[in-house]
């Protein structure tokens, strides 16, 4: 997973903390939204269990809209994700070039039909992509 961070945070233009903190932000996401089980098998892939698993040490909900908008789910979900990256002081192009980053990582890690699949499974995904 360390690498998968310094590629992103360095396609980025970002520190390598940050990359983190977006990678951790964009997988809590799609655990919410796409299949359990494929999930699952894309967070083994890339090796980054023990990162999610400090998300709920480390998620601070987002703020207000964050709550409001995450209980929403699919769009609302993506509207919170993307506040969230945004709070964290990434632009647009950022939060684009990490998603994108970590797609072409995660279809090295993992079959690319089963990142395919979670990415299609995930309309309200376009928010951020």
């Amino acid at each position: 997973m360390d690498q998968i961070i310094a590629r992103i945070a360095s396609a980025a233009g970002i520190s390598e903390e940050l990359a983190e903190t977006a990678i951790r932000i964009i997988l809590d996401f799609l655990s919410k939204e796409a299949p359990e089980d494929k999930m699952t098998m894309l967070i083994e892939a890339l090796g980054a269990q023990e990162l999610m698993e400090s998300v709920g040490e480390a998620e601070s909900g987002g703020g207000l809209l964050g709550g409001l908008m995450g209980g929403l789910g699919g769009m609302g979900g993506a509207m919170a994700a993307l506040n969230q990256l945004t709070s964290e002081g990434l632009s647009m192009g950022e939060v684009q070039t990490v998603a994108s980053e970590l797609i072409s990582a995660a279809k090295e890690q993992a079959d690319a039909s089963l990142v395919d699949d979670v990415i299609n499974s995930v309309p309200a995904l376009s928010q951020i992509l």
